[in-house]
């Protein structure tokens, strides 16, 4: 059950957004990119609210997702596309450590017609890794 409520992507097998992923705790930190990332992607499709992922971001990173999710809702009101739960599939995860309690990651996030890259810095604070910044391309 926990596996499925993961929802972190092998490389060949593809999930759809049915089981909302459910960020790792910090004991790997690229567990907790894989899952943040597509966390993210899940976000701007329109399947996670913001505050589902509050307590694993922080509040300059929790205002951006908020304000990049408002626009992308209204893309899809003027362009007539629904908020239908996207096929997404986690691709490649790189993580740089330069420093101490500090990781850098970029994920890779598939949907049937693009892929995203999520790239994030993670911070290690009070036992947990959050995201202090994140960025969209």
């Amino acid at each position: 059950m926990a596996e499925q409520a993961r929802r972190i992507d092998d490389e060949d097998r593809t999930v759809e957004t049915t089981h909302l992923a459910v960020v790792p705790p910090p004991t790997d930190v690229e567990d907790t990119a894989r899952a943040l990332g597509l966390c993210v992607a899940e976000i701007l499709t329109g399947a996670r609210e913001v505050d589902s992922i509050a307590r694993w971001i922080t509040d300059e990173v929790h205002r951006h997702l908020q304000q990049r999710a408002t626009v992308a809702a209204r893309s899809r009101q003027l362009g007539g596309r629904s908020r239908a739960r996207a096929l997404l599939r986690v691709g490649s995860v790189i993580v740089c450590r330069p420093a101490d309690g500090v990781a850098e990651a970029t994920v890779v996030v598939h949907t049937r017609s693009h892929a995203r890259a999520v790239a994030m810095r993670l911070e290690e604070r009070q036992g947990r890794w959050r995201a202090t910044a994140v960025g969209v391309l």
